[in-house]
């Protein structure tokens, strides 16, 4: 069970048992740590002469014990009051990665059960290549995963969980939620301006944007605002000059592209806009950008490359300088990944979350054509699967995000609106740490 409270300000959740709790001032109650949660205890361990491994010296040590895998610190925690001390404290555990340098880009999977709809958060170590979890979202209502959006600041080790709706009810959420990856905790903030799903997110410059979306019985919205994190306040934006859905969002060059997507029957072009917030303008996304839109977006190498759902899934890449779309070499995504699929990226690599959360890990290698007049770059791309455990064969991705564990050494991360598809729509989130 969990208590969550609601305020302007940014309130903590925690959940039972933790070692602080936020009491009602009418009920105070002394509050006793263990001292295994002292620091001073470590400096009395090590006075006592108590290595962290026998035989090593303890820098060496330490460097050791933290690269352990997230999913062994339950078990490795038992060995020692020292370890105990070190891996039974995600806070301390993380400031200590941060202090050493340490970089482990993790891929955040927000995914739901295909029978039972319950939604929850896996997490891949993209490292050590194994899988843990991060505590539940606190959330009163069930939750359609498809209508959600979220978006991750991976210098402040932030995940921010926005609006949605609930299930089997056309009532949209205005709720937003912050996971804090390096205390492994949850944190309700302050509403957005509008209830709004299947909406358009992204982070420019460390604030959030969203914009459009759906209203109460699927009325479609053409207002946006933003947040600044660090407040915590959402203000109005310009409004985007027409009411549309977001079936994906990306951030190019520091401009927001939403685009609604083609939809069956393809009656009618999808429409998309752009957003600059330097003018605080939207103008109508160029033709070719819009039309040939066909999947769920990422950012490599500053292009936007498209994991298409139609051509065989294969991957493409736009050319801004003549608004035109070329097929990549290289193999389509591979047929482990079954739609609908997520989609992200980290150091050049591009991770397809597909069914049953078996991962494709797309290699991109780009060249120029000396050959040729031709100044665009050539890009090729590699694939190669990862598969998920058994456990995972009934879980469906919504959406995708990566983010080092070591907050303040960002990835390019220029797109965080990540896509989810689902039958005729998509939609983007992210991140955490166990």
């Amino acid at each position: 069970m969990q208590r969550v409270r609601l305020s302007s300000q940014q309130a903590p959740v925690h959940k039972l048992g933790d070692s602080q709790i936020t009491l009602s001032p009418k009920f105070r109650l002394a509050v006793f740590q263990s001292s295994l949660l002292n620091p001073s205890t470590e400096s009395e361990l090590i006075l006592r002469g108590e290595p962290l491994i026998p035989g090593l010296p303890d820098d060496v040590a330490l460097n050791c014990l933290l690269r352990l895998p997230v999913k062994s610190h339950t078990d490795c925690k038992a060995v020692c009051k020292r370890w105990h001390l070190l891996l039974g404290s995600k806070e301390r555990f993380f400031t200590r990665r941060k202090e050493m340098g340490f970089k482990d880009p993790w891929l955040f999977v927000f995914a739901f059960h295909k029978g039972t709809g319950k939604i929850q958060w896996q997490v891949f170590d993209l490292t050590h290549l194994s899988w843990h979890t991060i505590p539940a979202m606190p959330c009163k209502d069930k939750v359609c995963p498809q209508g959600v959006r979220c978006v991750s600041i991976p210098r402040d080790g932030n995940l921010f969980v926005c609006g949605g709706m609930v299930s089997d009810v056309d009532c949209p959420l205005d709720l937003v939620l912050k996971y804090e990856m390096q205390k492994n905790r949850w944190t309700v903030m302050n509403q957005m301006i509008t209830a709004r799903s299947f909406f358009a997110s992204g982070v420019i410059d460390g604030r959030i944007y969203v914009a459009g979306g759906n209203s109460t019985d699927l009325f479609e919205l053409d207002s946006a605002e933003v947040m600044d994190p660090v407040k915590g306040s959402w203000h109005p934006i310009a409004s985007m000059g027409t009411n549309m859905a977001s079936y994906d969002a990306a951030v190019l060059n520091g401009k927001l592209l939403v685009t609604e997507g083609w939809l069956w029957p393809f009656y009618v072009s999808p429409r998309g806009q752009v957003y600059d917030p330097r003018t605080n303008n939207w103008e109508s996304m160029a033709v070719g950008l819009r039309e040939g839109w066909t999947g769920s977006s990422v950012i490599v190498y500053g292009h936007l490359f498209v994991v298409s759902e139609h051509e065989r899934m294969k991957l493409k890449v736009y050319y801004t300088d003549d608004d035109s779309w070329e097929q990549i070499d290289g193999p389509p995504l591979p047929e482990q990944i079954c739609k609908p699929f997520a989609v992200n990226t980290c150091d050049c690599r591009i991770y397809v979350v597909g069914r049953n959360l078996h991962v494709a890990v797309g290699e991109i290698s780009r060249f120029n054509q000396k050959e040729t007049s031709n100044k665009k770059w050539k890009f090729h791309v590699q694939w190669q699967v990862e598969d998920a455990p058994e456990i995972f064969s009934d879980l469906t991705p919504s959406s995708s995000q990566d983010m080092d564990n070591t907050p303040l050494s960002c990835y390019n991360l220029v797109s965080l609106s990540t896509s989810v598809k689902s039958v005729t729509y998509s939609l983007g989130l992210g991140l955490g740490a166990n």
